[in-house]
């Protein structure tokens, strides 16, 4: 058991983290002399097209003052439409909106609002100009000077004519921004030309800002911010995370495509975009080009750290650049790392992440007593409200798998976990072609379990099935003054989340779990390999076995049925629209979310976690011995084998 059971993480963490519920509208504060900020604030809108006017805020602005100068501005339609805040739809109070904040106007696919009528401009209207230069920083953190410094370096290049070079690599829009000597300072990347996005120059189109992307639980338009958290989030320069910020940046040179409606930008005229401004690193390659092995223990280490935390989706070897130390003379092969591309990191649910360095030797060896303190001193509730007050649009999902990823790091490191140990705990395997759970997602499963089974003897049984979910169709008619917590016209909701169709009724997948294991009990020990052993724990908590080899029926069973709809080749969807090009949908893999975190209260999330705490020491247990077994193997080796 943690020595840490009883510290004020555990108890704390749910209050700190969840301070407000998730995918909630705003209609103003109780306290409003907390949040009404003072004097005039400057705010940033973007359409889900792509669209992004700089707007000065007033005391007496709201939603439709908003509105209405958006569209005189860009031209652009916005009755039915929703202004939208990170997780918050703001229907006409604006007093949470805080100085250099991005918002989106986003067209409403199920909800009807009658708040926000056709609007038409009239002799009293004045065209709202944006008066923004260049090049504009969206935050105040001090972190951020070094990158201010940059962009007066960039906006001094662009007044004498040195323009930006678009990249060719990669899926989305990038472009290298230079200073006056002509050598690039920034790499430059549009959430609008992200793939999928409105604006993606290389084809990758079909989505608009908002809905599910590259990774089903990071939403379209919305990688830069996650590539300043990973920046902010890295303490003392500790993984190297190279100066980034989110940027109003005008220019020429962004993509517009011809297909996005409105008539808000004409090619080669100046363009406004919402972009990632990230220091360019002069380096010699990449890690795909260089032996592992000259990699030092230290930066693997704290690169992996790092990862871990954040539960970054895509650390492949192409976003970790190598740079030679020194002059050659007495550092021979000496070289440091640098990690870049953190856009699919800090998912809104649990992803299955990448990690390069799984299988380096440097991350079987042991933390240092340097990296163990880091870990120790890590406080994810402070991380949460740094994010908060730096990034206020980033969405309470998206912290609670930072809150969860650290709670397991921390824990794993005071056990004497490695960090390749940590990885692999956290990583899914593929059994007989099929994907199964991490060992972190089966423990969260079990805890999810033991909450269920803890709310149904605290509760009466009353008859499942009439108001599961809650749509919020017209529901402004009705006088209601919030949406449903749980509203399924979210579209990450819709892909990521399905329903289970066949009865009418959407079934929970802990449900499923409680029959599967009963009729299972018998059979297992003989039909699979126990992925854990088995420990003496409270009689009340099932063990871990049997949660994993239910999800073998149970959730492999779920994807057959939703992907029945059409042939697959390597993952991907094959189904083609009539046009005979691919959809956005169609050119998405196959994606399976075993763990959902954003649909748990307060209360629920704070028990979530003190379960979690209490689970991890038998798999951590189980790992250990998995690992030492498997070096005895190793050192047996395969000389008496024929």
């Amino acid at each position: 058991m943690s020595r840490k059971l009883e510290s004020p993480v555990q108890t704390q963490m749910a209050v700190a983290v969840m301070r407000s519920p998730l995918g909630r509208e705003y209609h103003g504060s109780q306290n409003q002399s907390q949040r009404q900020p003072a004097g005039r604030r400057r705010v940033f809108i973007q359409t889900d097209k792509g669209c992004v006017l700089g707007m000065e805020l007033d005391r007496g602005d709201n939603v439709h003052t908003v509105k209405r100068r958006l569209q005189l501005a860009l031209n652009v339609p916005v009755e039915e439409s929703s202004l939208t805040f990170g997780d918050m739809v703001l229907k006409n109070d604006l007093s949470a909106v805080r100085n250099d904040s991005p918002l989106l106007l986003t067209r409403n696919l199920i909800h009807r609002s009658s708040s926000t009528p056709c609007l038409s401009p009239t002799g009293r209207d004045i065209q709202q100009k944006d008066k923004s230069g260049p090049i504009e920083i969206l935050g105040q953190s001090k972190r951020l000077d070094i990158v201010k410094d940059m962009v007066k370096d960039i906006v001094k290049a662009i007044k004498i004519g040195i323009d930006p070079v678009p990249a060719s690599g990669g899926l989305g829009g990038a472009y290298y921004f230079r200073d006056s000597k002509g050598d690039s300072v920034a790499i430059v990347k549009p959430t609008d030309e992200e793939p999928f996005a409105p604006n993606n120059p290389k084809g990758f189109v079909g989505k608009a800002l908002g809905q599910p992307g590259l990774k089903r639980s990071v939403r379209v338009g919305e990688t830069g911010f996650r590539e300043v958290a990973a920046y902010l989030l890295d303490y003392d320069h500790f993984a190297n995370v190279p100066p980034t910020a989110l940027v109003k940046v005008t220019h020429s040179i962004f993509n517009v495509n011809d297909e996005v409606n409105g008539n808000c930008f004409r090619r080669k005229r100046l363009v406004s975009k919402i972009a990632s401004c990230q220091q360019f690193i002069h380096h010699d390659f990449d890690a795909s080009d260089h032996g592992t092995s000259s990699f030092p223990v230290a930066s693997v280490h704290r690169i992996g750290i790092l990862d871990i935390r954040i539960l970054n989706t895509d650390r492949h070897a192409g976003n970790l650049l190598v740079r030679k130390i020194g002059d050659g003379i007495g550092t021979f092969g000496q070289v440091e790392l640098i990690p870049i591309d953190h856009g699919l990191c800090l998912p809104e649910t649990l992803e299955d992440p990448y990690f390069e360095w799984i299988h380096w030797p440097q991350a079987s060896i042991p933390f240092s007593e340097e990296e163990l303190a880091y870990i120790r001193d890590l406080d994810p509730v402070h991380d949460c409200e740094m994010l908060r007050m730096e990034l206020p649009m980033i969405r309470e999902a998206c912290l609670r798998v930072l809150v969860l990823c650290t709670i397991f790091l921390k824990e794993a490191a005071e056990f004497g976990l490695c960090l390749a140990e940590i990885g692999e705990m956290m990583t899914r395997e593929f059994h007989r072609g099929e994907e199964e759970p991490s060992e972190l997602e089966v423990v969260c499963l079990e805890a999810r379990k033991l909450l269920a089974e803890r709310a149904e003897e605290l509760s009466p049984r009353t008859e499942v099935g009439h108001d599961e979910f809650l749509f919020d169709i017209d529901y402004d008619e009705g006088g209601s003054d919030c949406t449903p917590k749980f509203a399924m016209d979210d579209p990450l909701i819709r892909a990521t989340f399905q329903p289970t169709l066949g009865n009418g009724h959407a079934r929970n997948l802990l449900s499923k779990l409680d029959e599967c294991i009963e009729e299972e009990e018998e059979e297992s020990d003989n039909e699979y390999p126990q992925e854990f052993g088995t420990f003496s724990t409270q009689e009340k908590v099932p063990t871990i076995p049997e949660i994993t080899m239910s999800l073998k029926t149970t959730m492999l069973a779920e994807k057959k049925q939703k992907h029945s709809g059409g042939k697959t080749e390597n993952g991907y969807s094959m189904n083609t629209s009539s046009s005979g090009h691919r959809s956005a949908n169609e050119q998405l893999p196959a994606s399976i979310s075993f763990v959902k975190l954003a649909d748990m209260t307060e209360d629920e999330w704070t028990l979530f976690l003190e379960k979690i705490q209490e689970l991890l020491y038998p798999a951590f247990a189980k790992r250990k011995s998995i690992t030492l077994g498997q070096k005895q193997l190793q050192r047996l080796g395969t000389s008496c084998q024929f």
